[in-house]
């Protein structure tokens, strides 16, 4: 054989290498070491060896050239390994403030789960979390503050002696989560055609303990508003960044003791009182850390104001402290993060802003035999049962793409059905009384 047949044959032959790696890298994942030093030895070709190497997984911090200031997006994956995206693996210098759209997720670094005093006006003296927790705690957040520290509790381990629905959902959130915002659509219509077959206990996560941070280009609060514009887009959910530049938040614990203290009144009215904490903060640029926001947002969704307010430093500070706990002890770094069990106590993760048929599924493989309920989508129906609407939530209720669905709720606010909350990022219906 010439020396032009074997260079053909040779370039021919790495080619195939070259296609071959293609097909089989999602597959293999380039994870044997054994099996790299293999290919990268036998192939000379550079192109094969240049994927071969671009499908390795990075284990250095890239520079940038960049200024992280004015892309937060691109400033947190400059700082962040590609490996670190799951709830065991997260790295120091993650910001809590940079919810990283591809992903959905909004991480907390490993030592935020510290709860202090100042994180509710005129607080009790907070605690050890080795403490007992008081009277008024339930038997469920009493196993999660008895558990060790250092033994991780798996899923099996909550107790659902008492779930009357075959599927019990622990959900964790912050009231500040701009991907938790972004989910409000895929969790609404869940509700509508799963809900009866699920519990969903609604937990406080710790987003945005202080300002004690100094990564991925955000150290203050002006920092996020550009942020926020971008996951706006995003998730089309109407998000205004401009709250961080005209009344900033210090931290996100007040108002997550705060929901804690209206779950001791009324579950589902701490639901709505939730959600309005979230259309005030994203939409109305109000600062929900303040005690008169927290009153207003009380008095809309039913609650008794006084109360919220006397069990904040109490009762609410120690149930946001057994949810801090649980949420160690599950590995729980980054929110949205929905942990569903069965009966069986069999566990699917929902982690991160994903679309509804991911949390569908999720549902379908606890409950295998578990029909679809069917309900109204019709404009009335809708909004009877969620008072105010964004038109991605419209959208994904009414099963109508988004040009149907905004002509039309343009045309009920038009016809005095609807009120509109306009932003610069988007606008929400609210049903009239």
């Amino acid at each position: 054989m010439n020396r032009l047949e074997m260079n053909g044959g040779r370039k021919f032959f790495s080619e195939y290498v070259t296609i071959v790696i293609h097909r089989f890298n999602e597959w293999l994942n380039f994870r044997n070491p054994l099996f790299l030093f293999f290919l990268i030895a036998w192939s000379s070709n550079t192109n094969a060896q240049k994927v071969i190497k671009n499908s390795l997984p990075s284990t250095k911090i890239k520079n940038s050239t960049f200024n992280p200031s004015n892309n937060p997006t691109k400033a947190r994956k400059s700082i962040q390994n590609e490996g670190s995206r799951n709830s065991n693996t997260m790295i120091q210098n993650v910001n809590p403030m940079l919810c990283d759209p591809d992903s959905g997720i909004c991480e907390i670094p490993l030592d935020t789960h510290d709860v202090h005093s100042s994180g509710v006006e005129k607080s009790a003296p907070v605690t050890s979390s080795t403490e007992k927790s008081s009277p008024e705690t339930s038997a469920s957040e009493k196993a999660s503050l008895e558990t060790s520290s250092t033994e991780k509790a798996s899923p099996e381990k909550i107790s659902l002696e008492k779930a009357e629905k075959p599927i019990r959902i622990i959900y964790y959130t912050d009231p500040i989560c701009s991907s938790c915002w972004g989910i409000e659509p895929q969790l609404r219509k869940l509700k509508l055609e799963y809900g009866d077959v699920f519990e969903i206990e609604y937990k406080m996560g710790g987003l945005l303990p202080d300002w004690s941070y100094n990564s991925g280009g955000i150290s203050k609060p002006s920092d996020v508003a550009h942020h926020w514009d971008e996951v706006s887009e995003y998730y089309q959910m109407p998000i205004d960044g401009d709250v961080w530049l005209e009344n900033p938040l210090s931290s996100s614990y007040p108002p997550s003791i705060a929901f804690k203290a209206a779950q001791i009144q009324d579950e589902q009215k701490a639901i709505a009182f939730l959600r309005i904490l979230r259309e005030m903060v994203f939409l109305q640029k109000k600062n929900i850390t303040e005690n008169q926001n927290i009153v207003d947002a009380a008095i809309q969704a039913g609650l008794d104001p006084k109360k919220l307010l006397e069990d904040m430093p109490g009762k609410g500070l120690e149930l946001f402290k057994a949810d801090l706990q649980l949420a160690q002890n599950l590995s729980v770094r980054g929110f949205p993060t929905l942990i569903l069990n069965n009966l069986v106590f069999q566990t699917e993760r929902v982690y991160g802003y994903k679309p509804y048929s991911v949390f569908e599924m999720a549902i379908l493989k606890l409950a295998p035999l578990t029909q679809k309920k069917g309900y109204s989508t019709d404009w009335e129906s809708l909004f009877k049962r969620y008072p105010s609407l964004t038109l991605r939530e419209f959208s994904e209720l009414s099963e109508q793409d988004s040009v149907a669905s905004e002509a039309l709720l343009h045309k009920l606010v038009s016809d005095s059905k609807l009120t509109e909350l306009k932003t610069k990022n988007g606008s929400m219906y609210i049903r009239k009384p």
